[in-house]
């Protein structure tokens, strides 16, 4: 357990909220956040950033988190208000949002409770950390970041049934050589981020 966290609790906090998103540099798709509570001092082994895990490994901590967290939320943000907004504002978006229900969720007082959130700072009425790299520092944040990667994943593979061309199952969404070139090649489709692709459509 990160020391920031067993500080915490010393100060009297019984709840951490750990916060992060995935998807921010994908081309496709939304940008999906997670909000989750362990229980006090709890740990589970092999946890880290979850672009360190290899997906099964990922798949199988995504369960153990799940089964044992007090509980846990995920928000999503579409590519479209992502065009509108930008997608700095769209990830705090869904930050917020999971958080948000999260508490609604779970009923929990919000006088002992703190989020961790990685990078970002929120539009909160609860106490925060923000904090850079903290799904690779932060126990709860690397937990949220597992779940919220597992779950993005599955919507790249459901959306590729309906997307075949760009290989999402593959890239995720993100601007791999090979989905660029079929971006070139097909055109975007109605779930890319438009605003993510001028350089690569003007030179089409």
């Amino acid at each position: 357990m990160n020391q920031i966290e067993l500080e915490l609790y010393e100060k009297g906090y019984n709840y951490i909220i750990g916060v992060d998103e995935v998807g921010r540099g994908s081309l496709f798709g939304d940008v999906t956040a997670c909000a989750l509570i362990l229980p006090k001092y709890f740990y589970i082994l092999d946890v880290k950033d979850s672009k360190k895990l290899s997906p099964k490994k990922r798949e199988y901590l995504n369960e153990i988190i799940i089964s044992n967290c007090v509980g846990y939320s995920i928000s999503c943000v579409d590519n479209n208000t992502i065009d509108k907004i930008n997608i700095k504002q769209a990830t705090r978006l869904a930050m917020k949002y999971a958080i948000t229900n999260l508490l609604q969720k779970t009923k929990i007082s919000t006088d002992k409770i703190i989020a961790i959130v990685d990078a970002e700072r929120l539009d909160l009425s609860i106490d925060q950390i923000s904090l850079n790299h903290a799904d690779d520092l932060v126990h709860h944040v690397s937990c949220a970041s597992i779940v919220a990667k597992v779950y993005r994943d599955r919507l790249c593979n459901e959306w590729d049934k309906l997307y075949p061309q760009y290989k999402l199952y593959k890239n995720k969404g993100y601007g791999t050589a090979e989905h660029i070139e079929l971006i070139k090649k097909y055109g975007a489709s109605d779930m890319h981020r438009k605003s993510f692709l001028n350089n690569i459509l003007r030179t089409n």
